[in-house]
């Protein structure tokens, strides 16, 4: 798909600078049937319409502008001198209208003049180009030049890119993150004060935007189970619901009562007075409201209490154990691990989505560690936060999601992926724009993500395509008139795409510009050759391993993992890293402690001396131990009966996955 480097060559003067003449003109397309004969010769390459080219028709109040989608020769010449037809077929896309000095003036999308036949065709000047592609540069942001002209910068127009939603497709290894980047870090550029939330599966943007980004990822994410929808609790809690019916009665029935309870005690502590209970009724099981989960292992009591049948108690005792692991699994302790109960939701709103900005206008939720089960559920929240955060801010804040490899989350399979996700960003795609909530869908197969997504993108960014199926779902999402371009998808070079949509003035094959070496996304791929040069005889690497392994956490955080789990269970660590401290102050709970669970469980404080004195063997563990290393032959062989009991709920909960 070659396109001329620069058609700024001018004709003599005097000289007519067609290059043919209209034959047919049918809707939006045209054909043009090209000159070729010793009278009007091509005269140089500057001058010869390739894929892709902007052309030029003149009438008589406007300049109607066409891409060339099509080049043939419907009958070739048999023998040397001999005449044959040479045919372009155009794509009509807008035009400009023509100002009192004769110059060409404002551009617009779409034809109200159509060209005639025989009207003469031209390559459209710089000048042309100028003012079809760039429109208004105050509300536009570069992100590279166009192949027609390296000289005219490829704008992109913020407020129709965002606002209509986006996406980013591409084959893997053809820049998908390094565009991603770009046009982000070329928009937060000019709007420093800007609202982006950017799930990161591969842990591979916090290098991009060094400067301006929020990290968050598992060792350092604040999101209690109590924000969870009840769909989204029992994909947690219960996973298949299908053979669980029965527990997922008794948490319906339970969750709204917890509610209560928690709220009635705020609110004697907050009036200093008895007051009569708040009825349940006003909770459902969907109410974001805090709850403490002591109160409902203590429901699941007194129902086991009143209850003979030791078939009526199982369920309770299920559900029971299943909280008590999950509590316990350092896995999750983003959502269940805090030893208090308190309403932050203001502060945990106010950090995933910038308020105030405070010179991080973007967030990114590292998504590696989280344990596989539940990662669509962490999305699920999130996007459902974006989309009611938008809604009930009524858009006074407009917030942009930014979905990486969204065909895990809206598979175009319906037997696939997690309903209440899909049904989140489903959900910003078809009404987001109503409210200033923006979404952005980038992958790498079009072809599994749900069409019904994909062509509420109103701009897409289409990189290199190979696969025929990708290519399909593309140009069947894209209605524009100059969807012929995409039939070359297969041929674009690296850092190259071609635009479509609101968000460019015109379908154009754009090469984006570089970004800075400290801005790169961590997306490069293994060097096998050069890694596997270098011999592997550390054998503590493989401990290493193990560890992070052990704890689904990656990085330095592995180890860190290990010392907060022991520091949370009231044990001494030696030799481990010191757990880091919190990293939100602000989101401090308030001077009441509530217990996590347990009757007598009322700060962090209470449980320690009681688990610790469980385990004198462990928390005396001579300095370079393992944490994970069995106790001295001194000490009881197994360890104490908590350690024991956590060890073996673990190794269950692992094996019957």
């Amino acid at each position: 798909m070659a396109l001329t480097s620069s058609p700024n060559t001018q004709p003599a003067p005097g000289a007519d600078p067609s290059i043919g003449r209209i034959v047919s003109v049918t809707g939006a397309k045209a054909i043009v049937l090209l000159d070729n004969d010793s009278r009007r010769p091509i005269r140089d390459a500057a001058s010869r319409p390739d894929m892709g080219t902007l052309l030029a028709i003149e009438t008589a109040e406007t300049i109607v502008l066409a891409i060339v989608s099509a080049l043939s020769v419907p009958v070739p010449a048999q023998r040397e001198g001999e005449g044959e037809i040479w045919i372009a077929e155009l794509g009509l896309v807008g035009e400009l209208r023509r100002s009192a000095d004769d110059m060409s003036g404002y551009f617009n999308r779409g034809v109200t003049i159509y060209p005639g036949l025989g009207d003469r065709v031209r390559v459209a000047s710089k000048v042309e180009l100028q003012q079809a592609f760039c429109g208004d540069m105050s509300r536009s942001v570069r992100v590279g030049c166009i192949r027609q002209d390296s000289s005219i910068p490829a704008m992109v127009r913020v407020d129709d890119l965002l606002g209509k939603h986006f996406a980013v497709l591409g084959t893997t290894g053809t820049g998908k993150s390094c565009t991603t980047a770009l046009i982000l870090r070329a928009i937060l550029e000019q709007n420093p004060q800007a609202h982006i939330v950017l799930l990161d599966p591969h842990n591979e943007y916090a290098t991009a935007f060094p400067e301006w980004g929020e990290v968050i990822s598992p060792r350092n994410m604040q999101l209690p189970f109590w924000l969870l929808t009840f769909e989204e609790l029992l994909e947690v809690v219960i996973g298949d619901p299908s053979e669980r019916k029965h527990e997922i009665e008794i948490l319906q029935e339970l969750i709204p009562i917890a509610k209560s309870r928690y709220s009635t005690g705020r609110s004697k502590d907050s009036q200093g007075v008895r007051n009569r209970a708040i009825d349940a009724s006003r909770f459902t099981v969907d109410t974001p409201v805090p709850y403490r989960l002591s109160d409902l292992t203590s429901l699941f009591d007194e129902r086991m209490g009143k209850l003979e049948n030791k078939r009526d108690v199982a369920p309770y005792r299920n559900l029971k154990t299943r909280i008590e692991m999950l509590s316990l699994d350092p896995r999750y302790a983003f959502m269940f691990g805090s030893l208090t109960v308190y309403d932050g939701m203001a502060q945990i709103l106010g950090r995933i989505f910038r308020v105030p900005v405070e010179g991080k206008p973007i967030t990114i939720l590292e998504l590696t560690g989280l344990p596989t089960e539940i990662v669509n559920v962490v999305v699920s929240v999130l996007c459902r936060m974006t989309f009611d955060f938008a809604l009930w801010g009524e858009g006074k804040v407009p917030v942009t999601i930014v979905c990486e490899e969204a065909h895990r989350y809206v598979p175009a399979n319906s037997a696939l992926g997690f309903e209440p996700c899909k049904r989140a960003i489903a959900k910003i795609a078809k009404e987001g724009r109503k409210y200033g909530a923006s979404l952005a869908i980038v992958t790498q197969r079009p072809a599994e993500i749900d069409p019904t997504i994909l062509s509420q993108c109103n701009t897409v960014f289409a990189l290199r395509m190979s696969n025929d199926r990708d290519q399909a779902i593309v140009k069947s999402a894209i209605s524009d008139t100059g969807s012929g371009l995409l039939e070359f998808l297969s041929a674009l070079g690296q850092r190259e795409a071609i635009a479509f949509g609101d968000g460019v003035t015109l379908p154009v094959r754009i090469r984006f510009d570089d970004l800075p070496a400290h801005a790169m996304p961590r997306s490069s791929s293994a060097m096998f050759t050069t890694m596997w040069q270098q011999p592997s005889t550390d054998t503590s690497f493989l401990e290493q391993i193990v560890d992070k392994w052990r704890y689904s956490i990656s990085g330095a955080e592995g180890s860190q993992a290990t010392a907060m789990f022991a520091d949370a269970m009231g044990l001494t660590t030696p030799g481990a890293v010191p757990a880091a401290p919190a990293p939100q102050p602000a989101l401090e709970p308030p001077a009441r402690r509530y217990p996590m669970s347990g009757p007598d469980a009322t700060s962090r404080e209470a449980i320690k001396p009681r688990l610790a004195s469980e385990q004198p063997a462990y928390a005396q563990a001579p300095a370079g131990q393992s944490p994970a290393s069995p106790p001295p032959a001194a000490a009881p062989a197994q360890g104490s009966s908590a350690l024991r009991s956590l060890r073996d709920r673990l190794n269950q909960r692992g094996g019957s996955r």
